[in-house]
């Protein structure tokens, strides 16, 4: 294909957003119309990118490269069967925020709009990058639009959750673009298809996977350095919290395996025990704080840092069950967390309270959104016929394979999951109502119906039927480890 398609995905919402930028639009409707059928245009692209993959080859495809800085710096792209799923996550879920501004954002819509569409190219633009410049400028420069998603249009406390977000991943970033700069300096390139080949000297991997680690960290978020989240989701609008749980936690995920893995596979099993440890924390301490929270977006903000953790421990049982586990938890989780945040979104909307003891009862007045939130809540503990059990079974089956002691703990996460999903469905669905407005409350509209039953029918969709998933990146895994464990053979 001559086409540069992947150009074409990255940059059609940018050009969206400048032809927004340029309308006179004072009701904000052509702004809203322009923004929705460019993300719906872009999905629909990404859909043919998907269709056209070959999903029996590890290849990179759809490869454009071309010359940036004096030739030293290449702008080059290209996907396989693990980033082509992250990229159709991106487009599908950008659409579903861009309706849910109808409701939640009064001002300055447009200005939103082209924040959202901005934020959209640059998360498109790493699922991408083949070049480690260019995949740290996408990675680095969606800070800015989500920044100031959080300082602008947040809640009371916006500025400090805005800025606290910013520094913590942008402090951790800057060790990462260290080890670039040591990466060019080791093997003469910052071309990732070219760093495979040559192979980074054993003395540096170490450190240099320290250095990656302290972006993906912070960006995943991973223990001790996850506290920026539940501040950020909590100020944040609520397409802001949908982009953030569906989408900016699982470029570190993707990072892991597209750089940490295969660039410093030496290292990644040195550091296995590390990974491990971190991950189990993750899992049960947020477990538990989640079970203290009376603030919904903080509960589903510590849920999201321990389903990470299972992701994290998945990666790095480095077995095809733990892996394809992982990233297939990674693509249910975007779908469930950001419907929870719909959820939350939808409610906030009608009554201004996030407090779960401002609800109660809610089955009795929305009966079809409480019918969705169940839907959600369940799939989010794991239940069987839902996406997310798969991703966390597969986890688990990975990690009983190298150590029986983290894969036990984590199934003990499985039990304090079930526990806060369940006791935050009977306090806000259920209960004993404990705040009269809510007999005033309308059920869901029709544009939130259509955003939550579109997701409702995924997560239920690939909780029976993962083939057309699991067959996308099924071989991509099978190299990553054939290419580790050589790796760690001839070494």
């Amino acid at each position: 294909m001559n086409f540069p398609i992947l150009s074409t995905l990255i940059f059609l919402p940018l050009l969206s957003s400048l032809f927004i930028f340029l309308s006179r639009d004072k009701k904000n409707h052509n702004s809203i119309y322009i923004s929705l059928f460019s993300s719906i245009a872009t999905f629909l692209l990404s859909l043919f990118l998907w269709y056209s993959l070959d999903n029996n080859s590890a290849e990179f495809q759809f490869v454009e490269e071309k010359s940036w800085i004096n030739n030293y710096i290449k702008f080059k792209l290209g996907v396989d069967g693990i980033s082509i799923l992250f990229i159709v996550l991106t487009t599908f879920i950008t659409p579903i925020c861009i309706i849910s501004c109808i409701n939640s954002v009064k001002t300055r819509v447009k200005e939103f709009l082209i924040a959202i569409l901005i934020l959209e190219t640059f998360m498109i633009g790493v699922f991408c990058s083949l070049d480690l410049v260019i995949f740290y400028l996408f990675f680095e420069a969606g800070l800015i639009p989500m920044f100031l998603i959080i300082g602008v249009w947040g809640g009371p406390r916006r500025v400090y959750s805005a800025f606290k977000f910013f520094l913590f991943t942008l402090l951790g970033s800057v060790l990462m673009l260290v080890a670039i700069i040591v990466i060019y300096w080791l093997t003469g390139t910052t071309d990732i298809t070219e760093i495979y080949k040559i192979k980074i000297p054993k003395d540096y991997q170490n450190i240099l996977w320290l250095a990656f680690l302290s972006s993906f960290a912070v960006k995943m978020p991973m223990w001790p350095v996850h506290t920026w989240l539940p501040d950020a989701h909590v100020e944040a609008p609520t397409a802001g919290s949908v982009i953030l749980a569906a989408i900016l936690l699982k470029m570190a995920g993707y990072g892991f395996l597209r750089f940490s893995i295969p660039m410093f596979p030496i290292a990644s099993e040195y550091f296995t025990p590390l990974i491990y440890s971190l991950s189990i924390i993750a899992i049960i301490y947020t477990s538990l704080v989640a079970l203290m929270q009376d603030d919904m977006k903080k509960l589903i903000a510590y849920s999201s840092v321990a389903h990470m953790g299972y992701v994290t421990l998945g990666i790095f049982t480095l077995t095809k069950q733990g892996i394809e586990g992982s990233i297939y938890q990674m693509i249910s989780h975007g779908l469930i967390s950001a419907a929870l945040f719909l959820c939350v979104g939808v409610v906030y909307d009608r009554l201004h309270s996030r407090m779960i003891s401002s609800y109660g009862g809610l089955v009795s007045y929305l009966p079809k959104y409480s019918f969705l939130f169940i839907v959600f809540a369940l799939a989010a503990l794991g239940l069987p016929g839902t996406s997310g059990f798969l991703g966390e079974f597969l986890v688990l089956t990975g990690a009983f394979q190298k150590s029986y002691l983290a894969a036990m703990l984590a199934t003990f996460g499985v039990v304090l999951g079930a526990a806060y999903m369940l006791w935050l469905t009977k306090r806000v669905i259920f209960g004993t109502i404990n705040n009269v407005e809510i007999k005033n409350l309308s059920d869901v509209n029709k544009s939130e119906i259509i955003m939550l039953a579109t997701l409702a029918f995924f997560v239920i969709f690939f909780g029976f039927y993962p083939l057309p998933l699991m067959e996308t990146f099924s071989v991509s895994v099978n190299s990553l480890i054939d290419n580790y464990q050589i790796a760690l053979i001839s070494n």
